[in-house]
């Protein structure tokens, strides 16, 4: 059965693409809940499609531009459409770039600025959410509890600043996976991103809305690690008590309750839900003759480590250590990116993971070839983009919600 991504691809992969059913299916729930929902609520049907085609846009994947365009005309009028348009053309960039938190990682940090969109057209709840999207394609690492004061001082909720949380980083998983796919299929897609030169521009945190967290006495770690991290939220989670039962469906492991992240990603139950499920697909389906476990789990380390995402890579080199055996070798990623991970077929990998995480993506027909030559199948390259891409979402969402805590054994 054809789904969105499908129609972003052109051309329907049934023999690959079912031998993940859950993620298929989930992926198109993810679409229906964070674009589609039955009710909206204060983020608006016009907003979500604004926000979407924009985003679309700064991956300069045009047809996911035209898919979201099409509906963004269906609810807002010509010079709100013209100014989104404006905006992608002012907000085209190239990243991962950014500033680490991390002292041990200031070396690597690559500042650039931050774009300010105008609300004179877009209104000022629009042109927040732009800047937010802005910073989540291109330098998620930049993420601070400040950028959320811009948010919450134009009016959003902390319902509604999950729910753009989630559909931004959504897109960056859907957008991967068709670019992915298409290049898979033969297609060589180009894009012409190069960085912006725009001047730092400091985010202030704001006194209206809703209440943002700060941690100034955090142990928070300073550089990347095999170990395992605390995370603190910047954004009220939902209490453990007050989580209703569609909450507590949508967490899917019920030990979840006791996670702050997920409190906080349960005020968008239907987002989670789909996101879980997704995310469980993608990593443990391993059905037919797809890629192994550790290679997935590598995927996911790279697409953090590249990012930033200090969280989600010391979570997922321990898993490639675990699944693989080869703590040696993980260990020299989370070093540096550039290490050689003692073999070709995860120097291969590596090299992948790094062109699709790249905005806009550098994935190419190389990348597929080199992946085809170290002896990978079409499938085991479909599981490796949806674990690549599925980290996309993953890490925007722990980098731009929280930070990541040393919890106190380890210090």
């Amino acid at each position: 059965m054809s789904d969105l991504i499908d129609m972003l691809v052109g051309t329907d992969l049934p023999e690959l693409r079912d031998n993940r059913p859950q993620a298929r299916d989930n992926a198109h729930k993810s679409f229906e809940a964070l674009l589609e929902p039955s009710e909206p609520g204060t983020f608006s049907f016009a907003e979500r499609y604004a926000v979407a085609t924009y985003v679309a846009g700064l991956h300069q994947f045009s047809p996911a531009v035209d898919l979201y365009q099409d509906l963004l005309l269906d609810e807002a009028p010509t010079t709100v459409v013209t100014a989104v348009s404006d905006a992608i053309e002012q907000g085209i960039s190239s990243g991962p770039y950014g500033t680490y938190r991390e002292p041990e990682l200031s070396a690597e940090s690559e500042p650039g600025g931050s774009v300010r969109n105008d609300a004179t057209v877009l209104g000022k709840r629009l042109a927040a959410a732009f800047d937010y999207a802005h910073l989540l394609v291109f330098h998620p690492r930049d993420s601070r509890p400040e950028v959320l004061g811009r948010l919450s001082g134009a009016g959003w909720s902390a319902d509604d600043t999950v729910s753009l949380a989630q559909l931004i980083s959504f897109l960056a998983f859907q957008l991967r996976v068709a670019y992915g796919l298409r290049t898979l299929n033969g297609e060589d897609i180009q894009a012409a991103g190069a960085r912006l030169n725009i001047p730092e521009t400091p985010w202030e945190l704001s006194n209206e809305g809703f209440e943002i967290s700060t941690y100034e006495d955090l142990n928070r770690p300073e550089k990347f690690v095999n170990h395992s991290l605390g995370w603190k939220p910047w954004v009220p989670p939902v209490a453990k008590a007050d989580l209703t039962e569609v909450q507590l469906d949508s967490l899917i492991q019920p030990e979840r309750a006791d996670m702050p992240y997920f409190r906080l990603l349960a005020r968008d139950p239907a987002a989670l839900k789909a996101r879980t499920l997704t995310d469980l697909d993608i990593f443990f389906n391993t059905d037919g003759e797809g890629l192994g476990r550790a290679e997935r789990e590598l995927g996911a380390t790279v697409t953090s480590r590249f990012n930033g995402c200090v969280y989600c890579a010391s979570v997922h080199a321990g898993r490639a250590e675990q699944e693989s055996g080869r703590g040696a070798d993980v260990n020299a990623l989370l070093k540096s990116i550039d290490s050689d991970l003692g073999s070709a077929q995860w120097n291969v990998i590596r090299d992948a993971a790094r062109a699709l995480t790249s905005t806009p993506a550098a994935f190419n027909q190389g990348c597929i070839k080199k992946l085809r030559g170290v002896g990978f199948s079409d499938l085991q390259i479909v599981d490796l983009i949806n674990s690549v891409a599925f980290f996309n979402w993953a890490n925007r969402l722990m980098l731009s919600l929280g930070e990541p805590e040393v919890p106190k054994r380890f210090l």
